[in-house]
């Protein structure tokens, strides 16, 4: 049975991103909404926290052992100062993570290195498709397999900093199966539109990513000739992206609930109007039942329980619907103060609308 006591090492992750989310990430994040830049300085500080070199072996290059649930807790504290800077910072991980859990030693060998070694590098994953029917199972994105080798076409979104990243996984559907695909910067046929304009995450440069016939060799297979199940990878990807709608949805609560304490209104605070209490209440309630689901599916995952892909997708529906509703209310109890730029309110509701759509921009 698993225990809701973090290990010593797991406190000292929590409490060392708790400090970063609140010292660093939050200060920085209205700047970064504005100007649409997150200071270099600030991601290679999140970087330095070794949230992934924690969870990459030593013979790979890291100092730990892979654990989801560390991950996930990690995340959350990350999320909760700021969910761009958070993404920027984890960024690393889309690439890293599904190399570790699906790569061959040769692979694990040969790419995680470069990743782990030194300063934050923009390795990153391309898994969202800019069409309305998205699905992770049966993607648009098309791998095709030509002699010893594959070829790429399609169209990806959301893929962070796809002007400047070293290599790529790509997911693309091959033979009806989603796999990965490692792609070097720089690939021919491999062409970086222009940065996108988001409703929400405007510090996090993202980018559409068009695939024009690229060429991959059977080395840039994920798993090899044989190839990999993808169904771990989007399971992991699915908490990532729980555990981090839980931090945002954590910040919204405690600056209403501040907030909610310190208005007056007919000579008391707002938090004694009985609709504004129960309302935070629930928002509280909501919070805490996620986070535990997000716990358990992390938890499954890490033993390897047959239901843990479930779990994970039942943690994403609730997390999604969960953040919508508390970063909301949150705007809504702020009265007009929500609306203005000056409270965050506004930036969490924005990103929190995300959430449903973030899939593969976060990996544990």
């Amino acid at each position: 049975m698993y225990s809701f006591e973090p290990s010593e090492e797991q406190r000292m992750l929590i409490d060392a991103a708790q400090r970063y989310a609140t010292n660093d990430l939050r200060p920085a994040a209205h700047e970064a909404d504005e100007t649409g830049l997150l200071p270099p300085a600030l991601i290679e500080k999140g970087w330095e926290l070794g949230v992934l070199q924690a969870s990459i072996p030593e013979s790979f290059g890291g100092f730990g052992e892979h654990s989801a649930l560390t991950g996930a807790l990690a995340a959350e504290e990350l999320a909760y100062g700021d969910l761009a800077g958070a993404l920027a910072a984890m960024a690393p991980a889309t690439y890293a993570i599904p190399i570790l859990l699906a790569g061959t030693e040769e692979q694990k060998t040969r790419l995680l290195p470069p990743v782990i070694e030194a300063e934050w590098k923009p390795y990153v994953a391309a898994f969202v498709e800019p069409h309305y029917d998205f699905d992770p199972s049966a993607m648009h994105t098309q791998a095709e397999q030509e002699g010893e080798g594959y070829v790429l076409a399609g169209e990806k979104a959301f893929v962070p900093f796809a002007d400047t990243a070293k290599s790529f996984l790509i997911f693309a559907s091959l033979e009806g199966k989603t796999q990965g695909f490692i792609v070097p910067a720089g690939a021919a046929g491999l062409k970086v539109g222009e940065r996108e304009s988001l409703l929400g995450l405007r510090g996090l440069p993202t980018f559409r990513l068009r695939l024009e016939g690229v060429r991959v060799g059977a080395e840039g297979r994920l798993g090899g000739e044989a190839g990999h199940d993808p169904a771990p990878l989007l399971a992991a990807t699915n908490v990532a992206v729980a555990a981090i709608a839980v931090g945002l949805s954590r910040a919204a609560y405690d600056y209403a609930l501040a907030y909610a304490k310190d208005r007056q209104a007919f000579g008391a605070p707002i938090a004694q109007k009985q609709a504004i209490a129960f309302g935070l209440a629930e928002m509280a309630t909501e919070i805490e039942a996620i986070r535990l689901l997000v716990w358990e599916a992390a938890w499954k995952l890490d033993q390897g329980k047959e239901d843990a892909a479930k779990t994970a997708y039942l943690a994403l529906i609730g997390a999604s619907d969960m953040a919508m509703m508390v970063t909301d209310r949150a705007v809504q109890y702020l009265g007009g103060h929500g609306y203005i730029r000056e409270h965050p309110v506004e930036l969490w509701m924005r990103n929190g609308r995300g959430i449903p759509a973030f899939a593969g921009l976060a990996m544990v």
